[in-house]
C-alpha cells in the first residue's frame, strides 16, 4: 500500500434496479459528507428523490475531475462506469449482486475499506481496454446511431461476434496484423481482454489468463471444425474479423451492454486502447484468491473476510 495525496472529491454511482444499491448509496452519502467530503451522484442516485438532503449533492459529470469513484451494483454496473470514466479517475467496487468477480469489496466491508482509502492506504491495478471499431461494406443498418458507415466503441470485458437464436452457423475471416489467421464457421468469435477472460470467454471454454497480460484472446463459439480451438494474440497488433455470411441475423455485442447488427462484408477492427482503467485494490486479495473463492478453481473454496461494517 501507499501513501497518496487526500482525497476531497468522491463520485458515487448505484445500479439503477437495485434498491438496495440506491439506499446503500444514500447511506455512503451521509458518511462521506460527515468527514468533510464533496459527493457527486449518479443520476439514478439522484432520481430517487431528496431523502436526506440528497437534492443538495451534484450531479456526477463525466470530463470532470473526481479523487475516486465508488460503484455499487455487480459487474455489469462496474463494467458500464469504467467504459465511461476510462483513464480519468480510480474506481472501488462494491459488490451487492451475485458473483462480483470485477468487484472488490463486499457490502460488508464498504466502510473500513473506505478508512483504508481515505488514509490512502490503497495501490490502484490497470487493466486494459479494446477499442472496437466497425467498418461497414454497405452503409448504415438498423440499429445503427448516428447515421455513419463507422462505429466506435469501448469494452473492458469482451466484443463477440455472434448468430441469433434462428439463424444458421456464420462464416468468419480472422486477420491478426494483416495475415490471415482462418477462415471458419461457427455460431460466433469473442475477443477478449485479460479481465474478460473469465466472462463469456470462459463459459464458452476459453483460458483464464491474469488480468495484467498484454494479450487477447480469441475464442470461436461452437465451431463446426473441432480443431478450432482460443488462440492467444499479443493485443499490441490489429485484430480484424470480417462477416462473409449474407442474409443472417448477426450481432456484434460490446461487454454484454452495447451492440449494433451486422452485414456482410462488414469487418470489425480490435485494437488495445489508449485508455485504461484504475481498480482500487485494498482487500488484500489477489486474482488467484478470487479464482478459489468465487470460480471454485482448483475445487477449493476461501471464504473472503467480511465484517458487518456499519457507518460510524
Amino acid at each position: 500500500m501507499s501513501r497518496r495525496r487526500k482525497l476531497r472529491r468522491i463520485g458515487v454511482v448505484a445500479k439503477a434496479a437495485s434498491r438496495e444499491a440506491v439506499h446503500t448509496a444514500q447511506e455512503l452519502t451521509e458518511w462521506l459528507r460527515r468527514r468533510g467530503l464533496e459527493v457527486a451522484l449518479d443520476e439514478t442516485i439522484l432520481r430517487a428523490g431528496n431523502i436526506g438532503g440528497m437534492g443538495q449533492d451534484p450531479p456526477l459529470r463525466i470530463g470532470e475531475d473526481y479523487d475516486l469513484v465508488v460503484v455499487l451494483g455487480g459487474d455489469g454496473t462496474l463494467l458500464s462506469v469504467a467504459r465511461t470514466l476510462a483513464g480519468k479517475v480510480p474506481i472501488l467496487g462494491v459488490n451487492l449482486g451475485n458473483l462480483g468477480f470485477l468487484t472488490e469489496i463486499s457490502r460488508g466491508e464498504l466502510y473500513p475499506a473506505l478508512v483504508e482509502v481515505l488514509a490512502g492506504r490503497f495501490r490502484t491495478e490497470t487493466r486494459s481496454l479494446l477499442d472496437i471499431d466497425l467498418h461497414r461494406q454497405c452503409g448504415e443498418l438498423p440499429g445503427d446511431t448516428g447515421g455513419t458507415a463507422g462505429l466506435r466503441y469501448r469494452v473492458l470485458n469482451d466484443a463477440v461476434i455472434t448468430k441469433s437464436a434462428l439463424a444458421r452457423i456464420i462464416e468468419l475471416t480472422l486477420r491478426v496484423d494483416g495475415h490471415l489467421v482462418a477462415r471458419f464457421r461457427a455460431d460466433g468469435l469473442i475477443i477478449s481482454t485479460p479481465t474478460g477472460s473469465t466472462a463469456y470467454n470462459l463459459s464458452a471454454g476459453g483460458p483464464i489468463l491474469s488480468p495484467l497480460l498484454g494479450v487477447a484472446v480469441l475464442t470461436p463459439i461452437c465451431p463446426h471444425a473441432l480443431s478450432l480451438r482460443p488462440i492467444v494474440v499479443p493485443d499490441s497488433g490489429v485484430i480484424e474479423v470480417t462477416l462473409e455470411t449474407p442474409r443472417e441475423e448477426v450481432y456484434l455485442a460490446l461487454d454484454g451492454q452495447e451492440g449494433t447488427l451486422l452485414g456482410q462484408g462488414d469487418t470489425v477492427s480490435i485494437t488495445r486502447s489508449k485508455a485504461t482503467v484504475k481498480l482500487i485494490k485494498v482487500s488484500g486479495r489477489t486474482f488467484y484468491d478470487n479464482l478459489r473463492g468465487k470460480l471454485r478453481w482448483g475445487g477449493l473454496h476461501n471464504g473472503g473476510p467480511g465484517g458487518d461494517g456499519e457507518p460510524k
